[in-house]
């Protein structure tokens, strides 16, 4: 399904993942420094489920673009089991980067416009703070 709307991605049905799309300059952020912050700040041992949400939509997976960021991706994955930094093994799917689909405008900075609304003080601000305490070298001057 083509360009499907948050309420259809919701559902489960559509095979889709709520994801966000990351440009970045590789000799600035190096895809590695990525990957260690996405496995620090959301949990990839919970199959198909993100805190409170619940469904295939939520899985943890990595759309990778070409060869070397599949391996990084992989390597990533080892060096997280290995590390310890989860109790469960990780279930982040890895997938070949096909297509991405912008969520409507009332998604778009969603936290920074509704920082008082329950979830956002609930599931995001924690995430937003330990990224901002663990990260603080990768946040702009």
């Amino acid at each position: 399904m083509a360009k499907p709307t948050y309420e259809q991605v919701c559902t489960g049905k559509t095979g889709h993942a709520e994801v966000v799309q990351i440009t970045f300059d590789p000799k600035v952020l190096p895809f590695k420094e990525l990957l260690k912050v996405f496995f620090a700040v959301h949990d990839p041992t919970t199959l198909n489920r993100q805190g409170p949400d619940i469904g295939t939509q939520y899985r943890s997976v990595i759309f990778y673009r070409g060869s070397l960021q599949k391996a990084a991706a992989e390597q990533a994955i080892k060096d997280v089991q290995v590390s310890g930094m989860w109790p469960a093994p990780v279930v982040t799917e890895l997938a070949p980067f096909r297509a991405f689909y912008m969520a409507e405008d009332y998604h778009q900075e969603y936290f920074d416009r509704n920082p008082q609304q329950p979830y956002c003080r609930a599931e995001i601000a924690p995430k937003v703070a330990k990224f901002r305490k663990q990260f603080r070298n990768l946040l702009k001057k």
